[in-house]
């Protein structure tokens, strides 16, 4: 009787918690910032057989996908008239912009991340320019700053009816973030480096201001702190006992991976497995990620043509082993493509990426686009039972908090997750 009853109570336990997604659901999508220009331009979707999409986000969602991407600058128009020659189009995702974009990822059923830049133009490893109407400011007026900012911003969408589930205070910030202007003099630059300490408690003072805004407005929200060091794991460990050490509030691994530029599926199962036994209260996302299907992607340093030919079917190949690499690890619970809506078919548009999920030359839906839905699909629901009270490793609940093992709730052990129900 008593087994019976405690059965019938896990399974309504799994029940209840599936139906409301605690189970650290994985969360597939990718960075679609640039959708209303394409549609503007009249690109135009289809289907893997050909089939003209009316509306692209409901599609991708009856695909799979339940997540997207959108980064955000502070005044992309500053930096056009600074720098009209180094201007880039691509970076025009102002609140203005975003809001109707994000209104309807999220009214379309999308978990939204949202990705501040906290520049007027791309922010990356070798760029982390602080916008023009910010470059004057101390840093204690900084500190302030980016908190006001990235309140106001968070604030005006909640307005808008918008909550992103996810955060990034910060876009590749594996050297830290507002380094000064763009034209300032390189030695003048405050940068963070491994080996040096120079600027690690202003960076973290910066990234604990942002992350006080968005606990106050979005609670709820995922705090995703992104770096794309996956080829030199010390610096990316380094990186992130930094924020250990230094009381950064967060709560997912963001890592950038290309293959192209950072090497083989070997390089990122090496950081995945650093990272998830350095790390085990975190989750880890891929939340960049991409390969070609027509042509080299331009300034690449890896070449896997021959493991993984620029061509449909070699695109998917690279996602079916990006997903294989990524199932291995329960921690990582994240799949974002980037770009992945470029689309110049139907359009009179010129330049060309290469490595989205529509291909430009018939508009359709690459392959690799229902393969990395699989990573989605395939969630494992976690093993019910008592986390060993005796490990040497802490056990944590899904907020990333130690937590006694014997307690009823979802909790994460040594890398793997464990339901005790109530008795």
């Amino acid at each position: 009787m008593k087994k019976s009853l405690l059965a019938s109570l896990c399974g309504l336990m799994l029940s209840a918690l599936s139906s409301v997604s605690v189970f650290a659901d994985r969360y597939v999508g990718g960075d679609i910032s640039l959708l209303p220009e394409y549609e503007k331009a009249g690109a135009v979707y289809k289907t893997h057989d050909g089939t003209q999409i009316a509306d692209l986000l409901p599609w991708l969602r009856d695909e799979g996908m339940n997540a997207m991407r959108i980064r955000l600058f502070v005044n992309p128009a500053d930096h056009k008239a600074k720098y009209p020659s180094k201007y880039d189009p691509n970076a025009c995702q102002d609140l203005e912009y975003i809001t109707p974009l994000c209104q309807q990822i999220v009214g379309d059923g999308f978990k939204l991340m949202l990705d501040f830049h906290y520049s007027d133009t791309w922010a990356d490893p070798a760029k982390q320019w602080t916008p023009e109407a910010w470059k004057n400011l101390s840093d204690e007026q900084l500190y302030d700053k980016i908190y006001e900012y990235t309140k106001d911003c968070l604030l005006a969408l909640k307005a808008a009816g918008v909550t992103p589930a996810f955060i990034q205070p910060g876009n590749e910030i594996s050297y830290g973030m507002l380094w000064g202007a763009e034209d300032a003099p390189a030695s003048s630059l405050k940068k963070t480096f491994m080996g040096s300490d120079a600027n690690w408690q202003r960076f973290a003072t910066l990234l604990r201001q942002a992350i006080k805004a968005c606990r106050e407005v979005c609670p709820e929200a995922k705090i995703v702190l992104h770096t794309e060091r996956v080829a030199q794991v010390d610096v990316l460990s380094n990186f992130y006992d930094q924020m250990k050490k230094l009381e950064v509030n967060y709560d997912i691994i963001g890592l950038s991976y290309y293959p192209y530029f950072h090497g083989g599926m070997n390089v990122l199962d090496k950081a995945l497995s650093t990272l998830q036994t350095r790390y085990p209260e975190k989750n880890i996302m891929i939340v960049e990620t991409g390969y070609s299907y027509k042509w080299e992607v331009p300034g690449s340093t890896h070449d896997f043509s021959g493991q993984w030919p620029y061509s449909d079917e070699g695109q998917d190949a690279f996602a079916k082993d990006l997903v294989a690499t990524l199932e291995k690890y329960d921690q990582v619970d994240g799949l974002f493509w980037w770009w992945m809506e470029y689309n110049a078919y139907g359009t009179s548009l010129s330049g060309w990426y290469n490595a989205p999920l529509f291909n430009s030359l018939d508009g359709c839906a690459t392959s690799a686009l229902h393969t990395i839905c699989s990573f989605a699909e395939n969630s494992a629901v976690p093993t019910i039972g008592i986390p060993d009270s005796n490990a040497e490793t802490i056990c944590y609940d899904l907020s990333g908090r130690p937590t006694e093992p014997s307690t009823p709730g979802i909790k994460i052990q040594n890398g793997k997750k464990h339901l005790i129900p109530v008795r």
